[in-house]
C-alpha cells in the first residue's frame, strides 16, 4: 500500500505538478502575489473563508517568481519594496 503524501506545486509555467515535497512559498492565483506560508495577511483572508479557492504553493521563491508572481507587501515587505523599485525603474528584478 503506498502511503506517500503528495502535494500540488505550480511550477515556473504556472501549470500543477504533483510534488513529494511541501512547497516553501504560497501564493493567490488571482493577484499574482506569492509570499510565506505564514504570511498575516493570507492567513487572515483565508480565515474570513476567501483565497483557499485561488491559493497554489511554490518549491522556491524563484519559481513563483519564473512563474510571474511578485513578492508579497505584508510578509516579505523588503523584498516587495525592492521588486516595486525595480518595476517602477523598467529593470528586473531577482532576489
Amino acid at each position: 500500500m503506498n502511503t506517500a503524501k503528495s502535494f500540488t506545486l505550480t511550477g515556473s509555467d504556472s501549470r500543477p505538478y504533483a510534488s513529494p515535497v511541501k512547497g516553501d512559498w504560497g501564493g493567490h492565483r488571482g493577484g499574482k502575489i506569492y509570499g510565506r506560508l505564514d504570511c498575516p495577511a493570507a492567513l487572515r483572508a483565508i480565515a474570513r473563508g476567501g483565497y483557499v479557492k485561488n491559493r497554489v504553493f511554490f518549491a522556491d521563491e524563484q519559481t513563483a517568481l519564473s512563474a510571474g508572481y511578485r513578492p508579497c507587501g505584508a510578509c516579505c515587505k523588503n523584498r516587495y519594496q525592492a521588486w516595486k523599485s525595480a518595476k517602477e525603474k523598467g529593470e528586473p528584478w531577482k532576489p
